[in-house]
């Protein structure tokens, strides 16, 4: 599963991330009602949108294509850096965590952790989804900017090892055909790769299910967390930790797992774009650091990057802050396990 939702948390254990009574709307006078802005943020569409599949539907046409893979997590680590797990202790438990061993050839430096704020809510300011119907649109000649819904492409070659594919894990897990199923946001990245010539082959749509395209779906639920988290992080404590945990449980009911769950929302492309557009969001600021000169040595979940640096100095092409569209940097040690959560 991804990282919490906000970015900035732990990873939650079960299959969604969800216990019984998460789908239920928050008290009046909550922190932030996260799941209520959500729904107001849908309902207030022009588009009417479908939030809910129904239950007879959910077996058949685009729905049983949709998978968690199609988050596009890189989890890469560059070639001549070794990864092994390493014992830490944290809050009187034992648990595991990365350590990375670089090699001589990077020369002398330590690991700069770049931690990106807000990864899954900063991509709700402008996902590219289909708000209604997806129909299946088949085999497409050209990608239609007018569409949006799920692709079924052949995997492109990638020829750059210092820097992850830019399908992530999805990349590794075609069908025996060398093809597989990405939503929109990948769809739109390859397409530009194609274009500014990363990409040597241009993108083949093999099939595809569609509905008219819409970016500003989530963008008020966008800006009530952005508002919030202002506010929020400068108190800190449990108020701020309630923030992160209430947005984190909105966005995972976009696609809850459990079959008696009652959430008012059941469309997997919708949770899966969104994903999407945050990975795609951070691999290209991670290659943006890489074309202006940098050394990523590790791509990790949707909000996590580790480069190698000379000096206390982050990479120029992010802005460290505490607002969305900034960084955390930290640095660590060569021999240092990566710390992760509230290490």
């Amino acid at each position: 599963m991804p990282a919490a939702e906000d970015g900035d948390g732990v990873r939650r254990d079960d299959d969604d991330g969800l216990v019984p009574g998460d789908e239920q709307d928050e008290p009046e006078g909550a922190i932030f009602p996260a799941l209520r802005i959500l729904k107001e943020s849908v309902a207030r569409s022009k588009m009417h949108p479908i939030p809910v599949i129904r239950t007879e539907d959910r077996d058949a046409g685009p729905w049983p294509l949709v998978s968690e893979d199609m988050d596009g997590e890189p989890g890469w680590v560059h070639p001549d850096v070794t990864s092994t797990r390493v014992a830490h202790e944290r809050n009187g438990k034992r648990v595991r965590r990365d350590q990375l061993d670089v090699s001589e050839s990077f020369g002398n430096g330590l690991m700069c952790l770049i931690d990106r704020n807000g990864s899954f809510p900063s991509a709700c300011s402008a996902v590219p989804l289909a708000p209604n119907k997806l129909l299946h649109t088949g085999p497409l000649d050209t990608f239609d900017k007018s569409q949006a819904g799920i692709y079924q492409i052949t995997v492109p070659d990638w020829n750059h090892p210092n820097m992850p594919h830019p399908l992530g894990r999805l990349a590794d897990r075609p069908d025996e055909q060398g093809r597989v199923w990405v939503t929109t946001p990948h769809i739109k990245m390859l397409e530009r790769l194609h274009r500014d010539a990363h990409l040597t082959d241009p993108m083949v749509i093999h099939d595809s299910w569609t509905g008219k395209a819409n970016e500003s779906l989530f963008k008020p639920f966008y800006q009530a967390t952005k508002d919030a988290r202002a506010e929020l992080i400068q108190a800190g404590g449990e108020p701020y930790k309630n923030y992160k945990t209430r947005l984190s449980i909105a966005l995972r009911l976009l696609w809850p797992k459990r079959p008696e769950s009652r959430s008012p929302f059941w469309r997997p492309d919708w949770r899966m774009s969104m994903v999407a557009e945050a990975s795609v969001r951070h691999w290209f600021s991670a290659f943006k650091a890489l074309q202006a000169g940098h050394t990523l040595i590790a791509l990790r979940n949707v909000d996590a990057a580790i480069f190698w640096v000379p000096d206390q100095t982050a990479p120029d092409t992010y802005r460290v802050g505490t607002g969305f569209g900034e960084v955390k940097a930290k640095f660590i040690q060569p021999g240092t396990f990566i710390p992760e959560g509230d290490d």
